[in-house]
């Protein structure tokens, strides 16, 4: 009997031992979430508290109206249906976006730090591409671009910097999916010259190799 149990003990210790440890950190919800010690503290939490299930309806895992472009803006349209449209999407890790380019409209250089992007072209024609660091030089990237056509599909790996641009004479549209409830959203220029509180024009100046007036035209742009 004592021998069985130590058989037995030995496999089981062998078993777990071996086995893929699933024990990990969550993905981050938003961009930042500051530790206090005070438990009175306000908390936010960009994943939204479950509903009690006997109040669903189906109403929360519906929205409407992809069928129709979004909210316009420089070189085109956008609309999003994350969880803050969709309640029903809590902790499903998926949302989707329509999104509308003008001729030679842009979709700037951005990233999702949450989500890996996947696009498919449902009209138009697109260049879009994303940036990869080089693993031997730190200053530069590898860039995977292509033409994408009615029909494509392409993918944004998560949180590498990536662009769509419409390059045809007519509007391009295309469907996004990500596989988070909140994929966030950067958008390069905007970020780096019109922060708030300004980063030091020192600092852009050296950073872009420009001079102080290069960096008030940006600023004026951008802001």
């Amino acid at each position: 009997m004592n021998m069985w149990w130590f058989i037995t003990t030995l496999a089981i210790t062998a078993f777990i031992c071996n086995s893929p440890a699933y024990a990990y950190d969550n993905n981050p919800l938003q961009d930042i979430c500051v530790a206090v010690n005070d438990s009175q503290a306000a908390v936010f939490v960009n994943g939204k508290i479950c509903k009690d299930p006997k109040f669903a309806t189906a109403n929360d895992f519906f929205a409407s109206g992809l069928n129709v472009s979004g909210t316009p803006g420089s070189g085109g349209a956008s609309k999003f249906l994350t969880v803050d449209k969709i309640p029903g999407l809590n902790t499903l890790g998926i949302s989707i976006g329509r999104i509308d380019l003008e001729p030679q409209g842009l979709a700037p250089l951005h990233t999702h730090p949450r989500a890996t992007e996947l696009i498919t072209v449902l009209k138009g024609t697109l260049y879009v591409g994303f940036l990869v660091p080089d693993s031997a030089n730190f200053f530069k990237s590898r860039l995977f671009s292509k033409i994408l056509y009615p029909g494509d599909v392409f993918v944004f790996p998560i949180g590498l910097i990536h662009f769509q641009y419409n390059m045809g004479n007519k509007k391009a549209t295309y469907l996004s999916f990500f596989n988070s409830q909140n994929p966030g959203f950067v958008i390069i220029p905007n970020s780096i010259f019109a922060s708030n509180p300004p980063i030091s024009d020192d600092i852009l100046a050296k950073g872009f190799q420009l001079n102080k007036t290069d960096i008030a035209l940006l600023r004026k742009k951008f802001s």
